[in-house]
Parts: structure tokens; C-alpha cells; sequence
């Protein structure tokens, strides 16, 4: 997608351009935080919210594929209300990301900080857990959120997942929980992705992901791009940018569908070790 805005041709609203896709997508999530933190602002979880331009429509249209229920009780039940309230996701990216004492974590795009909570307690004190945002209103939730919980071991940076402020091999594993398809460039996102890992380092994606037959048309018409579904990508395209970034043992596995040819899936995929 180009920053210009193009025609979609007669009598149709134009299609909006890179920039306009990354605002909209940090206008509605920014709502999304301040729903939690504000008890002022519009409820995006309440029916009467969806239709609200400041609201996701994952948030109920969608509300059975995505949020806090994605995740078992004992871990619901160890984190600050506020996290569960704050969830967007569309799947659990922990359940195989398979974290181990000591590791370092980067979760793109953490909201609330649901994740990088639960990410924290299992690499322990010798490991460290960090979120990924571009919403300051999602960050100073989720910074509220880890104070709450009493984590040490977790650090929140504002910055965007196509250009992570991070170094070279600094991370162990890369989780993200349906953000990806929400970058307008999502070759950078993966190639970023591969540059903070370290060699023989691991990803552990929940995400959106389309059925091949689907043209981007098809995947449009099934919801918005702030809402996770027109940003998809195919399993075949999904798997085509992993490949051409250097990831290989990729693994594509739909966990339930969301809409019609749309599913959660999760996405494991490795670094390959120095040799």
C-alpha cells in the first residue's frame, strides 16, 4: 500500500493511504485504553459502542474470536483487571511460545500488557519481558498494569514494529497477539522481526490469517483494517514473507474461525542458529 490515497473507482470512498490506515488503527486502539482507564469515555466492550468510529469492531462484532477469554482461568485470574479489560487479541501466542527461565521476550504491540505480564512471570527473575506499542495511551496502561502486578522483570518502549528500537540479537523469542496484520508493511515486520532475534531465536504469532481463494477484495468485505480482518494476509502469503525473511521450520495452524475464509491461527517460525 502507498502513503497516496487511491480511487476505488466511481461512486466508491477512496482507499486510505498508509498513513491514514496507522492512525486510525492508533485512534481506535488509543480509545480502546482510555475505555479501561477513563470510566468517562464510550465502553468499546458494550453492545451500544459498535457504532462508535472510536471502537474496533473486534470489540463486538468479532468479541467471541477475540479478547481475555483466549486465555485459561489461572492465568486470567493472576493479572490486574485492567490488562483482562484492555485485551484485544485474537488467540494466546504464550500457549506455544514455549518460554523458559532466563529468556528475553519482545511482545509487538502489547496493549494493555497482557502478555508481556504473563511472559514476565514465566522467564522469571533472571529473564526479562519487553512490550512493543505505538499508543501512548496503551503504554501508560500497561506500565500502570506492571506496576499493579508488582513485575520488575518487564520493560514498555514506545516505537513501531517496522523499525523495533531494540539491537541486533537482543531477544530470545517474539510473541505478538493480532497486531501484525494490522501493518501496512508487513515485509519490515518481519525482517525487524529477525534482526532483534537471536540466532536460533523463535516467534509465537497469534494472528489473522485468510484463506488463499480470498482476494484482498474478499478480505476487505469482511471487516475493517483497524479490526484485523481486511489487514490479513494469506497462509500462502504468511508463509512467502516468513520465507523471504529467513525464517524457516514455519508453521501456519488455524485455531478457529473468526468469519467467513478468516481465522485465528497461530504462527511459529525460527531464526536459524549461527553456524
Amino acid at each position: 500500500m502507498s502513503d497516496t490515497t487511491a480511487s476505488t473507482g466511481p461512486g466508491n470512498a477512496p482507499e486510505p493511504g498508509e498513513n491514514d490506515v496507522r492512525e486510525q488503527v492508533r485512534a481506535r486502539y488509543a480509545a480502546a485504553a482510555l475505555a479501561v482507564t477513563d470510566p468517562t469515555t464510550i465502553d468499546c466492550c458494550a453492545p451500544s459502542s459498535l457504532d462508535d468510529e472510536r471502537c474496533s469492531p473486534s470489540a463486538g462484532e468479532l468479541e467471541k474470536g477475540f479478547g481475555a477469554t483466549q486465555y485459561a482461568a489461572a492465568d486470567r485470574n493472576i493479572l490486574p483487571s485492567a490488562a483482562l479489560a484492555a485485551s484485544l487479541g485474537c488467540g494466546n501466542p504464550l500457549a506455544v511460545a514455549d518460554l523458559n527461565e532466563g529468556e528475553t521476550v519482545l511482545d509487538l504491540g502489547s496493549g494493555g500488557g497482557i502478555d508481556v505480564l504473563l511472559s514476565a512471570r514465566r522467564v522469571g527473575p533472571t529473564g526479562h519481558a519487553y512490550g512493543l506499542d505505538m499508543t501512548d495511551e496503551m503504554l501508560d496502561l500497561a506500565r500502570r498494569n506492571a506496576r499493579e502486578a508488582g513485575a520488575t522483570n518487564v520493560e514498555f518502549l514506545k516505537g513501531d514494529m517496522e523499525a523495533i528500537p531494540l539491537p541486533d540479537a537482543h531477544v530470545d523469542v517474539v510473541i505478538s497477539n493480532c497486531v501484525v496484520n494490522l501493518s501496512t508493511d508487513k515485509s519490515s515486520v518481519f525482517a525487524e522481526t529477525q534482526r532483534v532475534l537471536r540466532p536460533g531465536g523463535r516467534i509465537g504469532i497469534s494472528d489473522v490469517v485468510a484463506e488463499d481463494h480470498l482476494t484482498h477484495a474478499d478480505r476487505a468485505a469482511r471487516g475493517e483494517h483497524v479490526g484485523c480482518i481486511a489487514g490479513a494476509l494469506t497462509f500462502a502469503e504468511y508463509q512467502d514473507h516468513l520465507t523471504t525473511a529467513g525464517f524457516t521450520d514455519i508453521t501456519i495452524r488455524p485455531t478457529h474461525q473468526l468469519a467467513d475464509g478468516m481465522h485465528s491461527a497461530i504462527i511459529q517460525a525460527t531464526k536459524p542458529a549461527a553456524t
